[in-house]
């Protein structure tokens, strides 16, 4: 049960003390989940024959090498509420079907809902690359914005410190702290083009480019630079948008000389 209780909630809560904790029912469903899911990884696959042309071996044989998944990826997100309260009480309710390991409020305040090894519900239909399933890979961070917002500095502070222990205790790569909009850019705008992505890669968490670049080389396929960093081109105009808000804090349409130049010193950078 110790163990149970471990993987269920963060050592920070048990620092701070549960009296008064107004989400002292949801965390009782969270704990009750949590004993249904170690139920399902303590039980052993039976032994079943798959159909008649398959044999099946008589005994179960448990590796000794194996441990939980760890994730690859970190997604940042705004909540587009206007309340961490109201962000904290949409992910507590199971008809929302959505929640975040972490959440960030504008005073810095960091509520972590979920262990790190456990799949949150936060990147909905999305792609990066060749990974498809982003919430299996990923660990999504909201920060309290309605989307309309600047970032405040104690909100950011408090995200770079999060950042920086993921990305120690996990080994993410650099590339891969992303934005909800660039892993959705056909639904979602998140976080929005006010982000520091700048002061974020000065860190070490994801991409930038130089400010002195090279002139763009005529024969430059935008489009395939696009798919190469991780963008989904299906929908070309909802990527070149989602690419221009991450680097250039711009939001319209169409690829700029600028994007281009951008897109390329990227390329000539890292890949």
């Amino acid at each position: 049960m110790k163990q149970l209780l471990q993987l269920a909630f963060p050592a920070a809560i048990f620092m701070v003390g549960c009296s008064h904790n107004p989400y002292k029912a949801t965390n009782q469903a969270h704990k009750a989940q949590l004993k249904e899911l170690a139920a399902h990884i303590r039980k052993l696959p039976e032994q079943t024959i798959v159909s008649d042309s398959v044999k099946t071996a008589p005994y179960w044989v448990g590796t000794t090498n194996f441990n939980l998944r760890k994730p690859s990826y970190v997604i940042i997100h705004h909540t587009a509420q206007h309340s961490t309260t109201q962000t904290l009480k949409t992910f507590t309710l199971p008809r929302t079907q959505v929640s975040s390991h972490y959440v960030i409020g504008k005073d810095g305040v960091v509520y972590q809902m979920l262990n790190d090894y456990l799949r949150s519900w936060h990147a909905g239909n999305s792609r990066w690359g060749n990974q498809l399933d982003m919430n299996s890979a990923s660990i999504g961070i909201e920060l309290d914005n309605t989307g309309f917002q600047y970032f405040d500095s104690l909100q950011i502070n408090s995200l770079l410190a999060v950042l920086s222990k993921l990305k120690k205790e996990f080994a993410i790569p650099t590339a891969n702290f992303i934005g909800h909009g660039d892993i959705a850019p056909t639904r979602k705008n998140d976080p929005n083009w006010r982000f520091p992505w700048k002061l974020l890669a000065e860190k070490g968490f994801g991409l930038w480019y130089d400010e002195r670049r090279d002139t763009v080389p005529a024969g430059f396929d935008h489009i395939a630079g696009l798919r190469i960093i991780g963008f989904d081109i299906r929908d070309t105009t909802a990527a070149i948008v989602a690419f221009k808000r991450h680097f250039l804090q711009d939001t319209t349409k169409g690829m700029s000389p600028l994007a281009k130049e951008v897109l390329y010193n990227l390329h000539k950078k890292y890949y």
